[in-house]
């Protein structure tokens, strides 16, 4: 049984401009499922400098970082792991007495999540900000060679493309057999009815990834399950990024079944 929240309770927390539940929902399951004296709380700030003076001066013990400041926070930190500093990009601090660490969860996620796919396998990425750079370096290092950013911002496209050996296009268009969505489109908002690819492209790919979690479905992924393609969800990377956060402020790896049902439990109440 977890132990009432007191003097020795140890602090997690996130920083997004606009937090969302998922993983306060799933951190806090995951304490009450393993006994552990954690509590985790979400916040918003727009001073990114004094939040995490923060978490030095109350020794918070972790800290999930989202857009747009998981580039910038680098320069507040002592030092990067070896997920964030590939990329330049962190969306997890580790405070360790004080010394706070970078590390890029998103990027593991991804390398588990495409472990099984043919890495012959040619890839059109859409998106060319912080969690694209995590998601081409994840494919990259996977071994998947044969690639094409596609971003409206050139300087940007062609900055990552360049980075891993990819081409670079303003615009969807040569059809490929795995697609992977980084961008907005099909989020919960203004760009909610978005579809991420054409039609004609989702047909004939085989498959279908889509970074976006909420909604769980999005039109994407939706148009994907309609033409039989496997698909990778924005849910499971969010998963397994939360996990890998969790063993890294914790120290402890729960069960399947315990990681199952927090997220089960997440999903359910957003």
């Amino acid at each position: 049984m977890k132990p009432l929240i007191g003097r020795e309770t140890r602090l997690c927390m996130s920083l997004s401009a606009r937090p969302g539940n998922f993983g306060t929902r799933f951190h806090n399951r995951l304490y009450e499922a393993t006994g552990l004296d954690f509590v985790y709380k979400s916040f918003s700030t727009t001073d990114l400098p004094a939040a995490i003076g923060g978490i030095r001066a109350l020794n918070v013990r972790g800290c999930a970082i989202s857009m747009p400041f998981k580039e910038a926070v680098i320069a507040l930190l002592d030092g990067l792991a070896p997920s964030a500093a590939a990329i330049d990009s962190v969306n997890t601090i580790v405070n360790d007495d004080g010394v706070l660490t970078g590390h890029n969860t998103d990027y593991g996620a991804v390398v588990d999540l495409v472990a099984d796919l043919d890495r012959t396998m040619p890839f059109v990425l859409r998106g060319s900000g912080g969690m694209a750079r995590a998601v081409a370096a994840a494919l990259h290092d996977s071994g998947f060679a044969n690639g094409t950013i596609v971003a409206r911002n050139e300087e940007a496209g062609r900055a990552l493309a360049d980075l891993y050996g990819y081409r670079w296009s303003a615009e969807p268009g040569e059809a490929a057999p795995l697609l992977v969505n980084v961008t907005p489109l099909g989020m919960t908002g203004a760009d909610e009815a978005a579809l991420a690819f054409p039609g004609e492209m989702i047909a004939r790919c085989e498959v279908a990834f889509d970074v976006v979690q909420y909604p769980p479905e999005t039109p994407f992924l939706r148009a994907a399950a309609e033409a039989g393609k496997r698909r990778i969800t924005g849910t499971e990377v969010a998963t397994l990024q939360a996990l890998q956060q969790f063993v890294l402020y914790t120290g402890v790896t729960p069960s399947a079944a315990q990681v199952e049902e927090a997220a089960a439990f997440a999903r359910a109440n957003p």
